[in-house]
C-alpha cells in the first residue's frame, strides 16, 4: 500500500460506500467530516476535525484521516492520523479504535445483509504502533 499502513479491509464493498459508513459514524460522534475522491490513484479520503466536545474522543483523535483504496473483491483502508499519541493517552485510543472498528463492522453487515464484511488484514497496522499480526478467527 504504498507507504501507509492498512488498518482494515471492506469485502463486498466499495472504496466510496466503506468511506461513507466511515464519516456518517464521526459525524455523529461529533466531527466535522470533509471527503475527497481521487481518480489517479482511484482512493477516497477522509479527514474529521472535532467541532463538538465529546468526552469519550481521546485528545489524540481531535484530528483524524484516513485513505480507502480498491482491492480485488472490495477495498483497504488506512488510518493516516494521528501519527502520535499525546502522553497517556495510548488506552483510550485503543479502545475508541475498538468501538469504531465494531460500529463498522456491525454497520455494514447488518446494512448489506451479511453479504458484506470488514476484516482485519494479515498484518494489521495503526501509524502509532508496529504491525501485529492479525487474530486467528475462533
Amino acid at each position: 500500500m504504498n507507504g501507509n499502513t492498512e488498518w482494515l479491509r471492506g469485502r463486498g464493498i466499495g472504496r466510496e460506500r466503506f468511506a461513507g459508513y466511515l464519516a456518517d459514524y464521526l459525524t455523529e460522534l461529533g466531527y466535522e467530516v470533509a471527503r475527497a475522491e481521487e481518480t489517479e490513484p482511484p482512493r477516497s479520503r477522509v479527514a474529521a476535525h472535532l467541532a463538538k466536545m465529546n468526552p469519550s474522543i481521546p485528545a489524540s483523535a481531535k484530528e483524524l484521516s484516513f485513505t480507502f483504496y480498491p482491492t480485488s473483491g472490495g477495498c483497504g483502508a488506512a488510518w493516516d492520523a494521528p501519527r502520535a499519541l499525546v502522553a497517556g493517552d495510548e488506552g483510550r485510543m485503543d479502545r475508541f479504535v475498538r468501538e469504531l472498528t465494531t460500529h463498522l463492522e456491525r454497520v455494514i453487515a447488518t446494512e448489506s445483509h451479511m453479504a458484506s464484511k470488514v476484516v482485519r488484514p494479515p498484518v494489521s497496522q495503526l501509524p502509532w504502533r508496529a504491525p501485529t499480526q492479525a487474530a486467528e478467527p475462533a
